[in-house]
């Protein structure tokens, strides 16, 4: 283990990238380049109290010398030829790529150095180290809200985080309890899926007209929840109770998808309250699927009741059908009246 500058780490190390040679033969190992993750990383190194103390990995097969000094303390030298880099990045590409684009000549990184005896080894550590399991994701949400200096884009999905722990942690929610984080792995609600709804919001909805606001935390847990409410009142048998299995209003598509239903409410209603949501939500009701029947997404496209799955086509599907039918129901009986 040793510290050196980005340029020194990428003057005697090599990125491969896996590939295919002309005979077909596998070569490299490294993944290609993921343009976004390499500028979030340069956006929150470029800061001034930037730090990194998670290690580069390279290994070497040959051009390197470790000398003992005793004491923990070892002499490393490496031979370099221009164009030839003995070594090989083994873990930290992305890291080494966005510090090639910053201009911070003092920064160093850490270096753990493995001397392999063969390029078989090599690949085999490269396996190894990069198979190790990740930290669920439902960990890494739930602790953003308690975390700042994040890189941007964690920004909307911390404001999305903080409503869905308020939303399962406060008493008088509709969704107390409901949300299966990490700390309520009883929850049958996907915390991903309320976070998606509230992004979707946040980003063209409701609780965008609450931003502006300096409790704007507040109020979009009370939005949220108050349409939640209503959602218990009027859909009662499909939602107290049941499990995503049984029940696509508790699914992550159906939750998603009727986090629009609740945008459009606001939107022409002006529901805030859950008894305004509830008239919306009953003329919704005989158009659902819920729990038995079927859906008529499309002309060509009828699914079961349990047909709708959890990608973002059917989501989208389930969206524009549930919308639709809204506004059709919305426009029955003011026709009616104005006749």
């Amino acid at each position: 283990m040793f510290a050196a500058r980005p340029a020194d780490v990428l003057s005697f190390a090599a990125i491969e990238r896996v590939a295919r040679a002309d005979d077909g033969q596998l070569k490299g190992f490294q993944r290609h380049q993921v343009a976004s993750h390499i500028r979030d990383i340069r956006d929150y190194l470029a800061r001034d109290d930037a730090l990194l103390p998670n290690a580069v990995i390279v290994a070497f097969i040959d051009g390197v010398k470790v000398k003992d000094l005793s004491d923990g303390l070892v002499q490393v030298q490496i031979k370099v030829t221009p164009g030839q880099p003995p070594g090989f990045v083994v873990d930290g590409q992305q890291r080494l790529s966005a510090l090639s684009g910053i201009d911070k000549p003092d920064f160093q990184v850490f270096v753990s150095a493995l001397v392999c005896k063969d390029y078989n080894e090599l690949r085999q550590q490269f396996v190894l180290i990069n198979n190790t399991r990740p930290l669920p994701k439902t960990l890494i949400y739930e602790l953003l809200p308690n975390v700042d200096g994040l890189p941007e884009r964690f920004t909307q999905r911390k404001f999305a985080a903080r409503i869905v722990d308020m939303l399962n942690f406060t008493r008088g929610s509709s969704l107390r309890g409901e949300v299966r984080q990490h700390t309520n792995p009883t929850g049958t609600i996907s915390d991903t899926a309320m976070q998606r709804l509230i992004m979707n919001s946040g980003s063209d909805g409701a609780v965008r007209s609450l931003m502006h606001f300096e409790d704007r935390e507040a109020r979009a847990f009370h939005l949220v929840s108050e349409f939640f409410h209503a959602v218990a009142t009027v859909y009662g048998p499909a939602w107290h109770g049941m499990s995503p299995r049984f029940s696509r209003l508790r699914h992550g598509a159906g939750i998603v998808a009727m986090g629009f239903v609740m945008d459009h409410l606001h939107s022409v209603e002006g529901a805030i309250e859950r008894h305004q949501f509830e008239s919306g939500l009953r003329l919704l009701a005989p158009y659902t699927a819920w729990t038995s029947g079927q859906w008529p997404l499309e002309s060509l496209d009828t699914r079961p009741w349990n047909g709708i799955q959890n990608t973002p086509s059917d989501i989208d599907l389930l969206t524009r059908y549930l919308v639709s039918s809204l506004k059709k129901a919305l426009r029955k009986p003011r026709s009616i009246a104005n006749g």
